[in-house]
């Protein structure tokens, strides 16, 4: 009788463990049906559009389970107010998503390297939140933070002075966020006509590849040696995906409206690369708009204007912040001095001929290199070099300017066709090394022609610093969209000029300009002296000029009595102009110039070795919190506190598809398109991860009458799979849980 029970009971337990074992099956397949049924709604969220349901020009990205998800939208408004020497930009950024889910969106895009770049606000539903400058990590642990919280937070970061990131998080499903950017700028001038450009797309740069890092140890027994380093460490931040324009319809459309109050009576207001319409306004002003409503960001803006008669020759301005007084002055040379006697000229002519400068970039090039071999005389001599991933010299140093030689050169250069990467330091090296250097008969002249397009500017930024000598570099920027960062700071070290070809059209009379400057005597020995000991003037040290190039210099100071007094040579001519404070007129933003221009100089010292990068930085860091403006150092950031995506909702990050340059071909900048890479959950892009090139993998479906780029997603980020054997384990536990309560509870005894 005793066993009965002890036998009831054995049973039971194993029946109890059937029962468990069936229970948790059960529990496992339902957790894998409500796991599906979520990813699956998840998904509908994501994909919930159809190729054949869409309208021409929405951008398609490609899921991993087959489905297809809207691309976020950005278009972009400029706004511009001229007056006299400086501009005032607001520019307006709309990010849609137009998707079910919420997004980040992050946004690669140029400002004029001259912008000294001061407000940010976001516009969200009735919310106005403006932004502040921050420290650089710190800004992005703010915007980290307030992204993680679900709160609407933007981030503008500075890669290089002309290209900026914009961050915007947790876009809500079908929601536009207004993002307004602000930046104050100086007019370039040159040769009597005054300039505005609008860069409207970061062309793709050629980034050489990392270094193969190997350790060298010093041998003496410290443990101590040094690694290569990678020469474009941030790549990954200034490499935003490309379309390509056979598959794709234009993207980020731009709206641009201009002020122009000159300050003079205007004679030729014109817009070289778009059409648009001009009318006069207040003073005798012009307003300008573009005449076929929006246009593609895929070109830069370019707006001219002359005056009408004699150019003015001093301009004067003064600004009082927080009880300093900064002064912007710019001064043009006169042009009838005596000249010395002009010198002959042994110039070096190195083109770009690598894949970017496919198409009319390299037609504009070889024009302006055939119009300076023209410029020649039988004094002179010279030599030319092309390079893409490699370089050839045409001869081994330079030649006479005789026609055998001059037509052998035209032979070359005509023969030139684009291909391979942009490996220009070593051609630059070429072009620098001065087999004559004590010879002082010679004027020796670098000009080099090129869109710019890499991404190791500070690698050429140090070879010519190192190999100068005594040439001076004048860079010709090629093509719709080059890089003037490059060329600007390039020429100011090398202590030459910067010339910009946007077009065909434009290189007779830019190149004919440029090479009539380099031609006649500069105004050397330039300094400037303000009454007020204690005025900070930059740049400290004033550059050589060229005939019809302005002096711009900008000054804090505690008073404006006194004077400032610019002088030099012209030639063998001395030359003084002096300037009485008193007489500035009011201008508005010039502290943020200045200091723009302070951090600029600051950053060229540390690349001539003037000062340590780290003593640069540090003094930019406090340069710009003191005037509130974006730098390598500094970010603005804006958050708006209100929560906005709810608690569990995940969020995907989505890099803005950018268009290609105008003109320039997909396949000679990218080469073959790789095979579509099937992405996994794990491949979600986050903050902490780079950018991922995915430009054109595969042709898109067909949209209507717009081919829209296929891109592979992830999901989402929810490890389904994780969750759901998870979901069977807990199910398996809870089963054996419920058994070991059974059996040490009474029970009856059968």
């Amino acid at each position: 009788m005793h066993g009965t029970p002890l036998t009831g009971s054995k049973t039971y337990h194993i029946n109890t463990l059937f029962e468990a074992v069936v229970a948790g099956l059960m529990a496992t397949m339902l957790a894998f049906t409500t796991l599906a049924g979520t990813a699956a709604r998840a998904a509908q969220s994501q994909t919930s559009v159809r190729p054949a349901n869409m309208t021409s020009g929405s951008l398609l990205l490609k899921t991993i389970k087959g489905g297809f998800v809207e691309a976020p939208r950005v278009a972009t408004d400029y706004t511009v107010s001229v007056s006299g020497l400086t501009s005032r930009t607001v520019l307006t950024q709309r990010f849609t998503n137009p998707a079910r889910g919420w997004v980040e969106g992050v946004y690669v895009f140029p400002l004029p390297e001259t912008a000294a770049v001061d407000t940010l606000k976001i516009i969200s539903g009735n919310r106005f939140i403006t932004g502040e400058v921050r420290e650089k990590q710190q800004a992005k642990i703010i915007y980290q933070k307030a992204k993680d919280q679900g709160q609407t937070a933007a981030l503008l970061e500075q890669e290089r002075p002309n290209i900026f990131t914009n961050s915007v998080a947790n876009i809500g499903p079908g929601e536009t966020v207004v993002v307004q950017i602000e930046y104050q700028e100086t007019i370039r001038s040159t040769s009597g006509t005054y300039s505005l450009r609008l860069p409207l797309v970061v062309a793709p740069r050629y980034n050489p590849a990392p270094v193969v890092q190997s350790v060298e140890f010093s041998g003496n027994g410290s443990g101590f040696g040094v690694i290569a380093d990678d020469p474009v460490p941030d790549r990954d931040r200034i490499t935003p995906p490309v379309l390509d324009p056979a598959l794709n319809a234009p993207v980020n459309p731009v709206s641009i409206s201009i002020s122009l109050d000159a300050g003079f009576e205007l004679d030729e207001v014109k817009s070289h690369h778009h059409a648009v319409n001009i009318t006069t306004g207040e003073n005798a002003g012009r307003h300008i708009s573009l005449a076929g409503g929006d246009v593609p960001a895929d070109r830069d803006f370019e707006l001219t204007w002359t005056a009408a008669g004699s150019a003015p020759q001093v301009g004067l301005f003064r600004e009082n912040i927080n009880g300093s007084n900064y002064l912007l002055a710019a001064i043009v040379p006169p042009s009838t001095a005596t000249a010395a006697p002009a010198l002959p000229r042994e110039t070096i002519f190195v083109i770009d001929n690598s894949g970017s400068m496919d198409g009319p970039s390299l037609a504009q090039a070889k024009e302006a290199l055939l119009l300076g071999l023209d410029t020649l005389t039988p004094k002179d001599r010279f030599n030319v070099i092309r390079f893409d991933n490699t370089f050839d010299m045409l001869f081994s140093a330079a030649v006479a300017a005789d026609p055998e030689y001059l037509n052998r050169a035209k032979r070359f250069v005509t023969s030139l066709s684009a291909t391979g990467g942009t490996e220009m330091i070593a051609p630059l090296k070429a072009a620098l090394y001065d087999r004559s250097g004590s010879d002082t008969n010679y004027l020796r002249q670098v000009v080099f022609i090129t869109d710019g397009a890499i991404g190791n500017e500070q690698g050429l930024f140090a070879t010519l610093n190192r190999h100068r000598g005594r040439s001076r570099v004048f860079m010709v920027g090629i093509g719709s969209a080059p890089n003037t960062h490059l060329m600007t700071r390039a020429a100011e070290v090398g202590r030459g000029t910067f010339t910009l070809i946007s077009d065909v059209a434009q290189v007779k009379s830019r190149m004919t300009d440029l090479f009539a400057k380099i031609g006649q005597p500069m105004v050397t020995e330039l300094k400037a002296v303000l009454s007020d000991s204690n005025a900070r003037l930059t740049p400290e040290k004033l550059p050589d000029l060229y005939r019809g190039e302005p002096v711009m210099m900008m000054a804090q100071t505690g008073d404006l009595t006194g004077s400032m007094t610019v002088s030099g040579q012209i030639g063998n001519t001395p030359w003084q102009v002096t300037l009485p404070l008193k007489d500035a007129a009011e201008g508005e933003g010039i502290s943020k110039l200045w200091a723009h221009r302070r951090i600029s100089e600051l950053e060229t010292s540390a690349t001539l070795g003037d000062i340590a990068a780290s003593n640069a930085n540090r003094q930019v860091l406090q340069v710009a919190l003191a005037h509130q403006i974006v730098s390598s150092q500094t970010s603005l950031i804006a958050v708006d506190r209100s929560p906005n995506r709810p608690a569990g909702e995940p969020l995907r990050r989505e890099d803005i598809s950018l268009n290609l340059p105008a003109g320039w071909t997909f396949e000679k900048v990218f080469g073959r398109k790789p095979p579509v890479p099937a992405l996994q959950d794990d491949d979600l892009r986050d903050a902490g991860n780079p950018f991922s090139q995915l430009a054109v993998l595969e042709r898109p479906a067909t949209v209507h009458s717009a081919l829209q780029q296929q891109v592979i997603l992830p999901q989402g980020s929810t490890p389904s799979g994780l969750l759901a054997l998870l979901g069977a384990l807990l199910a398996l536990l809870a089963g054996l849980l419920h058994l070991l309560t059974r059996s040490t509870s009474p029970r009856a005894v059968v």
